[in-house]
């Protein structure tokens, strides 16, 4: 397990990228458009105190499309060994 605070600025985002365990995390401020197909329309926004969870293998993408800094308490459930964040998504599933 790995945790971390993560910042995203306003018109910034993650990048896409998936995972090879389990991402949950915690808005603790702003609001997070979270792009990946398995919501209907292809996005959710999680707002100020709302838990994130993203499985392991599916493409996503965290957008901040507010005006103020999206701030995440971030916990990583990753086997031993494998990055946190996948950014070639050819090791994703699609």
């Amino acid at each position: 397990m790995t945790f971390r605070e993560i910042t995203i600025e306003p018109g910034a985002s993650t990048g896409e990228r998936c995972h090879y365990g389990q991402l949950i995390a915690v808005v603790e401020q702003g609001e997070l458009a979270h792009y990946a197909d398995i919501y209907p329309g292809g996005v959710h926004i999680y707002r100020q105190g709302e838990s994130v969870i993203e499985g392991a293998g599916y493409p996503h993408e965290g957008r901040n499309e507010g005006d103020e800094d999206v701030v995440l308490m971030v916990t990583y459930v990753i086997p031993e060994g494998k990055p946190l964040t996948e950014t070639d998504l050819t090791h994703c599933d699609h």
